[in-house]
């Protein structure tokens, strides 16, 4: 049964041609270089979340030392969630043909009988099921995520955090393993020796139709389509319009002063106009001086200064930097009895339900002079989708930290 060539379990059910050590190791070394930077930034992600400032924004409970890297987020450069977690998206999507061709090419390999030779291929074959199972796990909930599509049984967070450290521990151990191989095949073939390629090759390859080099080219371009359909959410400008496969990608919805992108709509969040009604709405001011409450107009009557900066979120896309308008926050903390340097904040939204309806900001993020209470958006009042009466827009910060449809600011050690 095991040389049966009917069955997935011999050598000669796999015929391709294109198979071979040289071409695995060549897909093997850029999924090393491009993994490991997916991490770091996916890593960069969540310390931009910190998710070690408070129970509010702790999105993986229980992390104990797998929270070791986190930090205090900056509030400097304004484009730094941008950057980084753009890379995170793009490349991500950028690798997912160089991934699926890298498991097309060894899956004869996941068939091989018996299954373990000795321990050290035990443990090769063990690491193998789970880097598969987290590779695909790990970029299966990346794109969903991406493309908004959050049908995941629980939080996206704390599966994708966590399935990162199951998937790397794999990741590493057969990156030991089969790295120094990789390498010296690739050399070997500059050299202009074959190379050892029974490992992988097919004993009874069918016709060739493509080149092994043919093949990576084929790979390389269809990583370049989805460079080019996907990068322009995050770089905006006249390359959204490339961003075919993003959800954000395309002309900006609508037009005027609030005509840029949203994430989630007031209808989404359940606000109506009696919430927002200037004659209802009130912002609660919370501190060591006591409590008041500021209609719109009470915060037009403070100082305004304003800020151009960007809104970047999770699943990659941006907006161009806007024009904000309205109060900063270290002057409300002062307001709330705060006259030094300002403390961390809790910021609630009118929001009744969902995610990220609350959000706590470092005392950082606070005193930085372009965290604004925004009220008016590139010359115009916000529209109710974009937060109206008030949001935060603070730089350099997740997208979902900039809260919108402010109700309540609580400053204080958090």
């Amino acid at each position: 049964m095991r040389d049966d060539p009917r069955l997935p379990t011999s050598p000669r059910f796999w015929r391709s041609p294109v198979r071979g050590t040289w071409f695995t190791a060549v897909l093997g070394l850029v999924l090393l270089g491009g993994i490991t930077v997916l991490f770091v930034t996916g890593l960069v992600s969540y310390a931009a979340y910190n998710p070690n400032l408070s129970p509010v924004n702790d999105t993986t409970p229980d992390k104990g030392v797998l929270g070791f890297y986190l930090f205090d987020w900056p509030a400097g450069p304004s484009w730094l969630y941008r950057l980084s977690q753009g890379v995170h998206v793009t490349l991500g999507i950028v690798l997912v043909p160089v991934l699926l061709a890298k498991l097309w090419s060894v899956v004869p390999k996941l068939f091989t009988l018996p299954p373990a030779r000795s321990a050290a291929h035990a443990l090769e074959r063990v690491s193998l099921l789970l880097l598969v199972g987290g590779a695909l796990f790990q970029f299966v909930t990346g794109l969903l995520n991406i493309q908004l599509e959050y049908v995941f049984p629980g939080s996206f967070y704390p599966l994708h955090f966590y399935g990162a450290w199951v998937f790397i521990a794999a990741f590493v151990v057969h990156a030991a393993l089969r790295t120094p191989m990789a390498l010296r095949t690739v050399r070997a073939r500059r050299r202009g020796d074959s190379g050892d390629e029974a490992e992988l090759a097919a004993p009874d390859p069918a016709p060739r139709t493509v080149s092994r080099r043919g093949a990576l080219w084929l790979v390389g371009g269809g990583s370049l389509l989805l460079f080019v359909t996907t990068v322009g959410q995050s770089l905006g400008g006249p390359l959204r319009r490339t961003a075919l496969l993003a959800p954000h990608g395309g002309a900006d919805p609508g037009g005027g002063p609030n005509g840029f992108q949203i994430n989630k709509t007031a209808r989404y969040a359940g606000i109506t106009d009696a919430d927002t009604h200037p004659d209802a709405w009130r912002l609660v001011v919370s501190g060591p001086a006591g409590t008041v409450r500021l209609s719109r107009a009470d915060l037009l009557r403070l100082p305004q200064h304003s800020s151009s900066l960007p809104i970047a979120c999770v699943e990659g896309w941006s907006t161009a930097d806007q024009w904000w308008r309205g109060v900063r926050l270290r002057d409300l903390a002062a307001l709330a009895g705060y006259e030094g340097d300002p403390p961390d904040v809790l910021v609630e939204s009118l929001q009744r339900h969902g995610a990220f309806r609350r959000a706590a900001l470092r005392a950082n993020q606070v005193s930085d002079p372009r965290s604004l209470l925004a009220l008016y958006v590139n010359g115009e009042e916000l529209s109710l989708d974009h937060g109206y009466p008030a949001r935060i827009i603070v730089p350099a910060a997740p997208g979902v930290h900039n809260t919108k449809w402010v109700g309540r600011l609580t400053f204080g050690d958090l």
